[in-house]
């Protein structure tokens, strides 16, 4: 199960298999400059600084070039990592919209890094 780790904050976000940077940053309570969700409009291009992803619908040439996939763009409506992936925001206009969910967010983070070493928490 793949973490997302915000450059430069170094924030972490716990994402479910098959879940999308955009899903997973929104369930975990962020929210940034976003626009059609269905990787049409490139508006929630990201950096990935490390990791790997593939895109879970086909993504038109259009929206991403030859170019921009070697060099680490990815469109985080579609982006599923198949790795822990560190990722950088384009415009830095990241930010926290409910301290809630980033909690229960961390706690699941927690839950499944104990599972994959094979202890548990109390929580």
């Amino acid at each position: 199960m793949p973490n997302l780790t915000i450059h430069p904050t170094g924030e972490v976000v716990y994402l479910d298999p098959g879940e999308t940077v955009l899903g997973g940053l929104y369930k975990a309570g962020y929210a940034y400059t976003i626009g059609c969700r269905r990787g049409g409009c490139a508006i929630c291009k990201v950096d990935v600084l490390d990791g790997d992803f593939s895109y879970d619908h086909p993504v038109a040439d259009t929206v991403i070039s030859d170019e921009e996939r070697t060099d680490g763009t990815c469109l985080s409506c579609r982006a599923v990592p198949h790795s822990d992936l560190t990722i950088e925001m384009r415009d830095g206009c990241l930010r926290l919209v409910n301290p809630f969910l980033r909690q229960i967010n961390e706690k699941a983070r927690l839950r499944a890094d104990a599972l994959a070493a094979g202890t548990t928490t109390k929580e």
